[in-house]
């Protein structure tokens, strides 16, 4: 894990130190470069003396190697989900998802909310300020993931995989969903459960949470039982087909599974080990 050192991200004299002997890798659009040693080893080259406030400090590693990320295109990028299908490392992974997240809010806010002035990235890319000098700080947005199931062992043991509107057809997942202005993590579990499925949960449990910096979202995962003899009532405008699948028939079935890197594929494959309850 990284050391993310916030208390550096106001000391100009120490950035600007640390760059010279600091690992950096570019981002743009959320694509990613390969991590070079050295600031002039860039893919392209040229951005060793980029301005500092194209500049994102991550952190340092446990023997004191600072790392940032430099907001420009260079050749040969690589787009974030890609490279998170075979990832290079655990460490570039979690470098790579917190440079992406602050790029895209960068580069998608431009003005401060509230006066609409331009604004300039300071704090080594972690805050933005206008000329008055009116702050503001990344925003994430929470999202549930709901493994729902209906509590029993073995191979009999049955999980309730949907299909979302925007996927091909032979793609199943766990059921998603934002949370609401003033609704708590187990309340949107609950509401999207109904709204999307026409199911009502009980027993819901937090199981894990991954940042994901393509809306930036946190993805909060749960579990959650439910009675398979209720009827399934889809909404339309999300949900394309939904079923009950036991374990042995799921292990047995064609269908596709969310990929590795996500919570919702963690889930699932733990439900079929039998490691969720």
């Amino acid at each position: 894990m990284i050391d993310r050192s916030e208390f550096r991200r106001t000391d100009p004299e120490w950035l600007a130190e640390a760059w010279g002997r600091a690992r950096v890798f570019a981002v743009h659009g959320g694509r990613v470069s390969a991590m070079s040693d050295t600031p002039s080893g860039l893919p392209g080259g040229g951005l060793a003396s980029a301005d500092a406030a194209a500049r994102l400090f991550l952190g340092v590693d446990g023997e004191g190697t600072p790392y940032f990320a430099v907001m420009s295109e260079v050749p040969d990028m690589t787009l974030l989900r890609e490279v998170l299908l075979d990832p290079p490392s655990d460490l570039f992974v979690e470098l790579a998802l917190a440079a992406v997240a602050l790029a895209n809010w960068h580069e998608s806010h431009l003005f401060h909310p509230r006066t609409g002035h331009p604004t300039r990235p300071v704090h080594a890319g972690w805050v933005q300020q206008t000329e008055a000098g009116d702050l503001t700080w990344p925003r994430t947005n929470p999202a549930v993931l709901v493994l729902i199931h209906d509590g029993v062992t073995g191979d009999n043991g049955r999980i309730l995989l949907s299909r979302n509107v925007a996927r091909p057809g032979n793609v199943r997942s766990v059921t998603a969903g934002f949370v609401s202005p003033g609704e708590s993590l187990e309340g949107t579990v609950a509401r999207e459960s109904f709204e999307e499925l026409g199911v009502v949960v009980s027993d819901i449990r937090y199981v894990a949470s991954e940042g994901w910096p393509f809306a930036d979202e946190l993805m909060v995962g749960f579990t959650a039982l439910a009675d398979p003899d209720q009827p399934l009532v889809l909404d339309p405008a999300e949900i394309a087909e939904a079923e009950w699948r036991t374990r042995a028939e799921l292990r047995s079935s064609d269908v596709l599974l969310p990929a590795r890197i996500s919570i919702s594929r963690m889930m699932i494959d733990n439900w079929l080990a039998g490691k969720l309850p």
